[in-house]
């Protein structure tokens, strides 16, 4: 399983509109999506992906904290994939504090979790940061836009679902490749 956190807001946290295009094409383009970057008030999201599946989608106000990873994303959503999928459920998340705590390293031991080590600063590698884009896209395009936290909490929910797990695989099934690219380009040792 792939997880990681994104937050998503109302305001932009920068005067800056980003540009997205198909891969290849030059701007200006007819068929470009602006998306203003969120910032300010908003929501901390959680979720997890695997092949053919993914967990719901964890939302909170608070930054993550080494006691909520293990107490909410660990115990009521990651054990419960770990059981389903036994022995050769494999996890992963970054490298940030609250995912390397000792309680939160005690509670995957204690739950028999093997955790995938995962190099610093690689989030290009982990396909989550491309759904989390993938989600931000959709919730840009909404007409209308959500203006306050409750309609943004209702199209995060609504948008994660509607995503196609088809393109979720494709992220997934193209790690090998991508990970040879970041070895190739970089000369640095990845996990695969």
């Amino acid at each position: 399983m792939f997880s990681d956190e994104s937050r998503f807001s109302l305001q932009s946290d920068s005067r800056r509109t980003l540009i997205w295009r198909e891969p290849g094409t030059r701007y200006p383009q007819e068929n470009t999506i602006e998306r203003h970057r969120y910032g300010g008030a908003g929501w901390l999201v959680w979720g997890g992906i695997i092949l053919g599946s993914r967990t719901d989608l964890h939302i909170q106000t608070v930054t993550m904290t080494d006691h909520i990873h293990r107490d909410v994303i660990l115990e009521q959503h990651v054990r419960l994939f770990r059981g389903a999928m036994g022995v050769e459920f494999l996890f992963m998340d970054d490298n940030a504090r609250p995912h390397r705590a000792n309680i939160v390293d005690e509670c995957l031991q204690s739950e028999n979790i093997t955790h995938m080590d995962w190099p610093a600063y690689s989030p290009n590698l982990n396909p989550i940061e491309h759904v989390w884009d993938m989600l931000g896209r959709r919730i840009a395009a909404r007409q209308p836009l959500p203006i306050c936290l409750p309609e943004l909490r209702r199209a995060l929910l609504d948008e994660w679902c509607n995503i196609p797990q088809d393109q979720i695989d494709n992220l997934i099934l193209s790690m090998p490749r991508r990970c040879k690219a970041c070895i190739a380009s970089s000369g640095r040792h990845t996990p695969y």
